[in-house]
């Protein structure tokens, strides 16, 4: 059998719901280990919500700051709380510039999660401050055996 190879796509690989559910509950087991309450987010590579945890009490602002972290970290592959050192690599245009692009957050609790080398998503915590929150974050990435960056 011929295998038919396409020159205009490629293969994207993506969080599965079963590893995207124990990411964000071993995030809130682990805020509640803390005593915080926080929402914890994990979305696909290309940034589309897989699953979601609101603990009763969270903040209400911290919802969207949470799915908002996942997507920052999965877009770039970078933890949300390495952006300030990042950027001073870059002009003045750019510092000033990227904080401002809707849905990017420039602080910790947001996570890439990478499979092989390759990003297939991302978490985010938000709801306790910044070091509980990428506590939570660590928490879910180790939920599935990986390291993280």
């Amino acid at each position: 059998m011929t295998q038919t190879v396409s020159l205009h796509s490629v293969e994207a690989r993506v969080i599965d719901w079963p590893a995207a559910h124990r990411a964000v509950e071993a995030a809130v087991r682990e805020a509640e280990r803390l005593g915080v309450r926080v929402n914890a987010a994990v979305v696909d590579a290309a940034g589309h919500l897989a699953a979601f945890v609101r603990m009763p009490g969270a903040p209400l602002h911290s919802i969207d700051i949470a799915i908002d972290k996942a997507y920052t970290a999965a877009s770039f592959g970078l933890q949300t709380g390495l952006w300030h050192d990042a950027l001073q690599a870059h002009s003045a245009a750019v510092r000033e510039g990227i904080v401002l692009r809707p849905r990017f957050v420039a602080f910790g609790g947001g996570m890439p999660v990478a499979e092989d080398g390759r990003v297939i998503g991302g978490i985010g915590v938000s709801g306790g401050s910044e070091a509980q929150d990428v506590a939570c974050a660590r928490a879910g990435l180790d939920a599935l055996g990986l390291a993280g960056p």
